[in-house]
Parts: structure tokens; sequence; C-alpha cells
């Protein structure tokens, strides 16, 4: 019987071994695992190959059969929690409570979100009209403050005046000013009497007093305008959606349920969820450290407080508001004061004591040459005797004569301290300041005065 002519070309294209290559002449080395003939295997290869397959599916699926108990009894646990837990009081008038609103936005909860109806079903709950908004009369507000609160944050109170007081004590020119005044006074008194010795150290007295009063009394009114100043900063008005109209209100005014329209550059007055929205891009960075700009859409709706409106445009629904939101408790934990001091009034205040320090040196060693001189008889009076003899002058003169070195050694102290250099810079600060006021240039912090300064010498100068 002849073979075919298709038979004889495939019989040509086999190699040695016997093995098809699609015309390819490829040696095979004995006892190679994946030499296996496509035609003709025996059984019992075919049977271990079957059960090659059969674990190796079997390893698949053992994993997922795995996974899918653990979900099983993690939901069979949250059903069992909550059975247990008692129901929450929900606010009356409202369907969902403050506690809901706040956990669901703050943890960005999209499946609690789901649970409620979406967006559309949070608002039915807050008797919210996603299209209108709410009816904004009184008794709606008080019912949603009583509800859920008012969107305000603690402050922390201001020092009072005692507080400027002490602190204007503690500065070292003025300390080493008054011990000279104490020290001046009881020599005066010493050797002039108190009618005619208190001058010099009650006039010291008194010039260290002044400046202490005028110091704290200008850091308190500073204080004050500075806490007023900020609170009118920080009252910006936002436009709210309310009986189908917008109006502009303050932020401080805004309840739970508010529908707060946002554009580009706009803050997130608070914490809430996007109704609708075109392209909306919120900066982040200020909550969460990062400068990704994330965008906002249905799936991702939740939108927290403090952050900024990087693109697009878009109407939110207000969830939490005041110290139920994140930037809330942020804020609560922020101290304006920093008590930081600027280059410059480290730098004075470093020249000052420097040069208390250099006075006190230099008192100290006038004392000593002094005294040197005069117990070793160096020293003369008017008609020319001397002033001490070793043992003959009494012990009165020998103190009287000692208490007029000390008074030279005040003077010189007092003298050298520039007691005014503190009370100059801080009246020169503050003129500053209110000029620039005049102007409508707010500063905050009056030692940024300084700052402003600085650019402005450089723009000069460049």
């Amino acid at each position: 019987m002849e073979a075919s002519p298709l038979k004889g070309k495939q019989e040509q294209e086999e190699n040695d071994d016997g093995e098809w290559n699609g015309g390819r002449n490829v040696a095979v080395e004995e006892g190679d695992t994946f030499d296996i003939p496509p035609k003709g295997a025996s059984i019992e290869r075919l049977r271990r190959w079957r059960q090659a397959e059969r674990r190796e599916l079997g390893g698949k699926f053992v994993p997922m059969l795995i996974i899918r108990a653990a979900f099983l009894f993690k939901e069979a646990g949250e059903r069992r929690i909550a059975k247990t837990e008692l129901p929450a009081v929900l606010p009356r008038g409202f369907g969902i409570g403050d506690e809901q609103l706040t956990s669901m936005t703050r943890d960005h909860n999209y499946s609690a979100l789901q649970d409620y109806g979406g967006v559309k079903g949070v608002a039915n709950l807050l008797k919210t009209n996603i299209d209108k908004g709410i009816t904004g009369d009184d008794a709606d507000l008080v019912s949603r403050r009583n509800a859920f609160g008012s969107n305000t944050y603690p402050h922390k109170k201001g020092k009072c005046f005692w507080v400027f007081l002490w602190e204007a004590c503690q500065d070292l020119t003025l300390i080493i000013l008054m011990v000279a005044a104490d020290l001046s006074l009881a020599l005066g008194i010493k050797t002039e009497g108190i009618k005619e010795g208190w001058y010099d150290g009650g006039s010291i007295a008194f010039a260290v007093f002044l400046v202490i009063v005028v110091t704290a009394t200008s850091d308190y009114k500073q204080s004050l305008q500075f806490e007023h100043l900020n609170e009118e900063k920080q009252n910006i008005h936002v436009e709210v959606i309310g009986s189908g109209k917008r109006l502009s209100v303050s932020i401080f005014d805004l309840v739970v349920g508010d529908a707060v329209p946002l554009k580009i550059g706009d803050q997130v007055p608070a914490d809430g969820l996007l109704i609708s929205g075109q392209s909306l891009a919120i900066d982040e960075s200020s909550m969460t450290g990062e400068s990704k700009i994330v965008r906002k859409d249905q799936k991702s709706p939740f939108l927290m407080s403090g952050c900024k409106v990087a693109d697009g445009y878009g109407t939110m629904l207000l969830t939490a508001i005041g110290m139920n939101t994140e930037w809330g408790l942020l804020m609560a934990t922020i101290s304006e004061d920093n008590g930081e001091e600027t280059p410059l009034q480290v730098r004075l205040n470093g020249v000052a004591t420097m040069i208390g320090m250099v006075g006190l040196v230099v008192a100290g060693a006038v004392l000593v040459v002094l005294m040197a001189r005069y117990f070793t008889g160096k020293t003369t009076n008017a008609d020319g005797t001397v002033q001490y003899i070793k043992g003959q002058t009494s012990v009165k003169s020998a103190i009287d004569g000692v208490i007029k070195f000390f008074t030279v050694a005040v003077t010189i102290v007092v003298v050298a301290v520039p007691e005014g250099l503190p009370l100059a810079v801080t009246l020169t600060l503050a003129y500053s300041m209110r000029k620039m006021m005049t102007d409508k240039a707010l500063v905050t912090v009056l030692q940024y005065v300084l700052v402003f300064g600085k650019f402005i010498f450089l723009y000069l100068t460049l």
C-alpha cells in the first residue's frame, strides 16, 4: 500500500526521535518531562495528567473558599453587633443623628452612605431639598442648631492684663535697674536721710515702673485688637441655597443640611457630601499633608472643611459642622500666639543685655579700685587731708566712704543699662502698625512689621 503524499511529507518532517516540530529538527534530551507525544499516550500517563490538573484547580479554589468563609463570618458578626446595639436616639424632626453623620463623613464610609440611600437619601433624612435647599426660617435654623450644633470653634481665652504685666517684669534689663534702684534708695537714705536721699533711687524705680506699665498696657491692647481682627478675618461670607435662592450668609450661621455652591478658589466651609458637580477637584493638603489634587464625584463624594477648590464647580450638602469636623478639632488645638521674637528683637535684647553686663563689670571694677585706693590712704579730701588712716579713722567714717563708692557704682549701672530700648521698640512697632492700618494693610502680629520692612528695603535697593 502506497503512502500518501501528505504522509510522506509528514514522515520527512519528523525528526529522528519521532517528534513533530513543524518542519524544524530540535534535539530532545532523554528523560525530558515535557516530551509528551501528542498521540498514542498511555492510559497511565493520561491519568496522572488529570490528577495533576485536579490538584492545581484545587489549590486555586481552596483560597477562594477560605476568603468567602471569612467574609461570611465577618458579615455575620456585624449583623450580630447591629442587633445587640441600642438604636441611636434621633433628633426630633430628622431621620438621622449627629453621631451617625459625623462618623460617616469623617470615616468616608461609602457603604454607610449607600445604606442611607446615597446623597439624596441623606438629604431626605435631613429635610433638605437638593435643588432648593432648606427653608431657612428661624424655627428651622433653631431646630437644626439644637440637633447638630453650630459652625463655631471654641477659641482660647486671651491673656489678662496681669499676665502681660508679669511678663514685662521678666525683662533682664528692668531687673538690673530695679536692683540698682533699691541700692541707690538704700544708700541715699543712709547718707542724706529720707527727705533728700530717696530722690535718685525713687526716680529710677518710677522709671522702671513706668516702662513695665506702658509695655504691659501696649501688649494687652494689641492682644485685644488682634483677637477682634482675627474674628473679623474668620467671619467670611459664603453662598447657600435657601428656598431656591442663593443667599450670602456668615460662615458661622451655616447649619447641617445647607446646600452650599462651590467654585474655584472657595474654601470648603464644613464637612459634607457632593450633590452635583462638574470636574470638581479639591486640594486637601491642609488636612492630609499631601499636595495631590483629589477629584470628587458620585463615587467619592466626601468633602472636608478647610480644603480649597482647585478646579471645577459643584454643590455640597453639609453633614458636619463646627467641632464635629476634622478642621474644627485641628483649630481647637492650634495656639495662635507662639511667642516667637523677630531677629531684630533678639538682637536688641542681646545688645541691651550685653550693655548691662558690661556696665556691671565696669561698675564692679570701679568699686574695687575706689575701695583699694581708699583703704590704702591714696584718697584725700578737698582740704588735702587723707580720708582713711588706719587706726585713726572711725568705723562710721569708713562706712560712709564705702557707701559713697557704692553710689558711684550704682550710678554707672543705671547710666549703662538702656532702659528705654524695649519701650522704644514697642512704641515704634505699634506706631508702624497703626500707620499701615490707615492704608488698609492689616498686620495681625506686631512683629511682622519688621518682616515687611525687610521686604520693602530689599525692593527699594534691588
